[in-house]
């Protein structure tokens, strides 16, 4: 997809970090925009936002992605609006702190359904209407954690490589089939975001001092430059694209150094993590 001039734009989590700055661009760019968010409020501020950097069209509903029937109907809803969907950004995520001894069943139910199921309801749903189009492109918003493991991570972590394997054998599917959709999963380092600040975490864990620990040792990049490198990995049909030095280095640390990584992590993270409560 080398132009985004009046294409259709479907986009979850946009009420904040990534995705905003991703609808704002868009925007920009010449899209109509179908936008998303649970967060009603944040919500309102992109599409003004959205607005001001001279949308062409916006649709705007809150959603929950782990809802499989009001994602249904969202899909056809917002395929009914526009008439057609070119492309799809599964953005929409959160995330999940603490030992797995620790942590609540409910609270892994919280983050599989957004992180993993949101991402399968976006693809499934709107796939048939990509294809039709016959010019679309869908992302799917992995993380680092989705090539690397980190410990306290690994209920993210598991919906993240979940995301990876099921986004390249997407990829695959539409080579194999002669789909002209262009498939990529993306991996971003860490971005100045609230992800962290709006995290759950175990009870060991103090959740301040983990946002904390994120923001001030992790994110380093801010969301705007990160939805500039996933649009141009979007005009550039990538297969994977790597958001951030942090991810680079890390994902290549991983590959040079095979399973060793994990002993390597391990015995940093000793020193560097956030203490738990006893």
């Amino acid at each position: 997809m080398k132009s985004f001039d009046d294409k259709v734009v479907v986009l979850t989590g946009a009420g904040s970090g990534i995705g905003r700055a991703l609808a704002v661009d868009l925007a920009g760019r010449g899209a109509r925009l179908a936008l998303s968010d649970v967060n009603e409020a944040g919500l309102a501020e992109t599409v003004d936002l959205a607005k001001q950097a001279g949308a062409r069209e916006i649709r705007s509903d809150r959603l929950d992605v782990a809802d499989r029937e009001a994602f249904r109907t969202y899909a056809q809803t917002v395929i009914d609006h526009f008439g057609t969907v070119n492309l799809v950004i599964n953005n929409a995520g959160v995330a999940l702190s603490g030992r797995i001894n620790d942590l609540d069943w409910e609270d892994i139910d919280w983050i599989i359904g957004i992180d993993w199921w949101g991402v399968v309801h976006g693809t499934k749903f709107f796939l048939p209407a990509l294809i039709e189009s016959g010019d679309a492109h869908i992302i799917n918003i992995s993380s680092l954690f989705g090539l690397v493991s980190m410990p306290d991570q690994a209920f993210y972590n598991a919906a993240k490589y979940a995301v990876r394997g099921f986004t390249e054998a997407l990829r695959e599917e539409m080579l194999i089939d002669g789909h002209n959709v262009g498939v990529t999963s993306v991996h971003p380092g860490g971005i100045k975001t609230a992800v962290a600040r709006s995290a759950r975490v175990s009870a060991k864990d103090d959740q301040a001092a983990t946002a904390k620990f994120f923001d001030e040792k992790l994110a380093k990049m801010e969301p705007e430059r990160a939805a500039e490198i996933i649009i141009k990995g979007i005009e550039k049909k990538q297969a994977r694209v790597l958001v951030g030095l942090d991810a680079h280095v890390i994902h290549n640390f991983g590959k040079f150094t095979g399973s060793r990584y994990q002993d390597l992590i391990a015995f940093g993270a000793k020193y560097v993590m956030p203490k738990k409560n006893h």
